[in-house]
């Protein structure tokens, strides 16, 4: 189990609306109404989890490499091979 969740729980998740919701459809019977609809979509899917769509792989293939604060690293590490405490007091008004 990760130690951090991907995407935080909506409200309604926590307060068990999700649950509940999903509880009313299955006892009413209108999954199994709805399935053959579905069925592009789920091949979609399964297609696209076979080819490791979704893997971290994936994810680094179709979004680049992952780019921490942006910019402002480059302006940090200006600032530090510069050196000059005149160099990190602009940076700070910069940022400020």
């Amino acid at each position: 189990m990760k130690l951090f969740r991907y995407r935080r729980p909506s409200v309604k998740t926590i307060l068990g609306v999700t649950k509940a919701k999903k509880k009313l459809k299955r006892d009413l019977g209108i999954t199994a109404v709805m399935k053959p609809f579905r069925f592009w979509t789920n091949q979609k899917r399964r297609v696209k989890r076979k080819v490791g769509y979704e893997s971290d792989t994936g994810r680094l293939l179709r979004h680049g490499l992952p780019k921490p604060g942006g910019c402002l690293v480059l302006l940090l590490l200006g600032a530090v091979s510069v050196g000059s405490t005149a160099g990190l007091i602009r940076l700070v008004w910069l940022l400020i």
